[in-house]
């Protein structure tokens, strides 16, 4: 145990019921979380998120951090429903709207697998001609031609509406979608659980309640899938803590989420900017390390590069997070809002990020079994006690 955690546990320490909560492994409460929110203590609070993750890690892998090679597809970027907080549908860009054809999907697959890519991340938006008889061939195409690609694809939100197209339930659509060749889903489309949150930012599509159900039926039927969460959109810290705490009880009833995924958004493209709060850097390190305590029951915690930026992602690995997700190869949908960071990263530099931030970088499959231990040793950084927070965006 660090010496910042053990002075946590000193009775007058504002957090120290909180601090013993977690070290004696017992599960914290709503308002446990919201005080958390409320500190400003962030070193306390990033204490408390790496104990946690060691704790959750398990014996030789309390230094593990994980990263995949992957690369996302995007077979269409039009949507049936627009939400305002969406750059990568907005309606001003329905002249520049694309649906590949299967053939483009497959030329694109084999593109990534050239590089040595294990997963594909395929997901995209509502188009009417992208029903389940498109997808069902992709996914066939996909694994006849390339049977070691893992397919972790399609959110709730589109099988929600390729069960309506279909007229089917969601659990024979899932079912017919893992017979072609769906692996596991990505866990796009949650953005905040709360209605009014919701009402506000124009969310017509797939409510909270569809959304686990989804999620749970996948896991019924054999299939592992993520959870993410999206800030910057008007929600509130007892909002946050609402969305995972249903997650958290979906996952005591099924059991199937391998990994939560805190996302902030994006406003490039958007109305919103003016009457929303954009998450600081604080507020983002806040959302992985109470993540990590409150799921306790969620095997994994990413700090997804892609949106936090390479240096605050090294940062979220000291607060509770133990991936960095992957190589990715041509992100779209974070990029079409205005991120700046780099479309794709090398094997070897994502592992040099890692290492750089004192922990030993881990190649892993989806479903996080081990492919690659590095070679390269972590570097010695400073304790987190030891660090300053100057650089940190309150």
């Amino acid at each position: 145990m660090t010496a910042l955690l053990e002075k946590s546990l000193i009775k007058s320490h504002p957090l120290s019921d909180i601090a013993d909560k977690v070290v004696s492994g017992k599960r914290l409460s709503a308002d446990d979380a919201i005080r958390l929110y409320q500190s400003d203590d962030l070193a306390t609070l990033g204490a408390l998120g790496e104990y946690a993750r060691r704790a959750k890690a398990g014996p030789g892998r309390e230094s593990y951090v994980y990263y995949i090679h992957n690369m996302h597809l995007n077979p269409t970027n039009f949507c049936a429903e627009t939400c305002r907080f969406c750059s990568y549908a907005n309606p001003d860009e329905r002249s520049r709207a694309y649906r590949w054809s299967v053939d483009k999907v497959l030329t694109e697959a084999h593109r990534g697998a050239k590089l040595g890519i294990s997963e594909i991340h395929m997901v995209g938006g509502l188009h009417p001609s992208c029903d389940l008889n498109y997808y069902e061939e992709v996914l066939r195409r996909v694994k006849t031609e390339l049977p070691h690609i893992h397919m972790k694809a399609l959110t709730a939100v589109e099988i929600d509406y390729l069960s309506r197209l279909s007229k089917l339930s969601f659990e024979e659509t899932l079912i017919r979608l893992k017979e072609a060749g769906l692996d596991s889903m990505p866990g796009g489309g949650a953005e905040i659980f709360d209605d009014g949150v919701r009402a506000r930012m124009k969310v017509k599509k797939t409510p909270a309640s569809v959304w686990l159900e989804i999620h749970g039926l996948a896991h019924k039927v054999g299939l592992k899938t993520n959870a993410t969460m999206l800030t910057g959109i008007g929600e509130s810290p007892e909002h946050k803590v609402d969305h995972m705490l249903r997650l958290r009880q979906q996952q005591d009833l099924t059991g199937g989420f391998m990994c939560f995924i805190p996302l902030k958004c994006y406003y490039e493209g958007t109305d919103i900017k003016d009457e929303v709060t954009e998450p600081s850097e604080s507020d983002l390190l806040k959302d992985v390390a109470i993540s990590r305590v409150l799921l306790d029951n969620f095997p994994h915690i990413k700090a997804y590069w892609i949106q936090l930026g390479q240096e605050l992602a090294q940062l979220a690995l000291s607060f509770g997070a133990d991936d960095l997700d992957g190589t990715i190869m041509e992100e779209k949908i974070t990029h079409a809002a205005g991120a700046k960071t780099p479309l794709q990263m090398a094997k070897d530099q994502m592992e040099r990020l890692i290492a750089e931030a004192g922990y030993q970088p881990v190649e892993r499959d989806t479903v996080y079994n081990v492919v690659r231990v590095s070679s390269l040793t972590p570097a010695v950084v400073p304790p987190l006690a030891e660090r300053s927070f100057a650089a940190v965006r309150p």
